[in-house]
């Protein structure tokens, strides 16, 4: 058996569970997971259960439990790092973090109808960020404008990191143009068409029917930020 790796907090294997089973499903969705699918997928009688291991792995410093969703649950910088170190030593999961140590990243504003989403017109700034806040490597940043993401834990002011793409698979979260209008919501495919899904009961879905002209994938998400976490 491996010795932990270097300046990691030490977890119980319950705890590494719940620590792994998150951070894959960050990877493969964009979103952490419910207590509710915690507790499925690891075999806990309530949904409570998860949140006890929640609430030692957030004392112990390796996330942040964000209050008033349902998937509130953070990766701290921190934690990236470690990933990542042990990742390079050989320790543990194999993490697909980037090994760069910095991006720069712009930061997308409004984003004129039929136009490159990164147009330099549309760049209001750019920020220099730790490339080991993200499991794959982003493009831009895009400033999230209000609550209908709340449930994923992606609240009003956030900084969401998008990867570039046309593509994306159903229950990936993407970023999405309708028109002159860009919008972060979770991808559905169905047979005739597309929705796109609000984390949010307050927030109604978006059709999008086959055909429908000035709609357009732009990308998935790869991560989230805080202005607190820039350089």
């Amino acid at each position: 058996m491996q010795d932990p790796a270097p300046d990691s907090p030490r977890l119980t294997a319950r705890q590494q569970q719940v620590l792994d089973l998150v951070t894959s499903a960050i990877e493969r969705s964009g979103a952490p997971p419910t207590r509710a699918e915690i507790a499925a997928e690891l075999g806990f009688k309530s949904a409570n259960a998860a949140e006890e291991h929640l609430q030692a792995l957030a004392r112990k410093g390796v996330i942040e439990l964000v209050g008033g969703t349902s998937r509130g649950i953070r990766l701290r910088a921190e934690t990236l790092r470690a990933l990542s170190v042990a990742r390079i030593a050989g320790y543990g999961k194999q993490f697909l973090l980037p090994l760069q140590s910095q991006l720069t990243l712009p930061l997308v504003g409004r984003v004129a109808a039929g136009s490159p989403i990164l147009a330099q017109e549309h760049v209001d700034q750019t920020y220099v960020v730790e490339a080991t806040l993200f499991q794959r490597r982003p493009d831009f940043l895009l400033r999230v404008r209000g609550m209908s993401m709340r449930d994923a834990g992606i609240l009003d002011g956030d900084l969401l990191a998008v990867q570039k793409t046309a593509e994306a698979r159903s229950g990936q979260i993407v970023v999405a143009r309708l028109g002159d209008e860009v919008t972060v919501k979770r991808l559905a495919r169905h047979r005739h068409g597309i929705e796109l899904l609000p984390e949010n009961p307050d927030f109604e879905p978006i059709v999008v029917r086959r055909g429908d002209e000035g709609f357009a994938i732009e990308g998935v998400a790869v991560g989230l930020i805080r202005n607190h976490m820039l350089v």
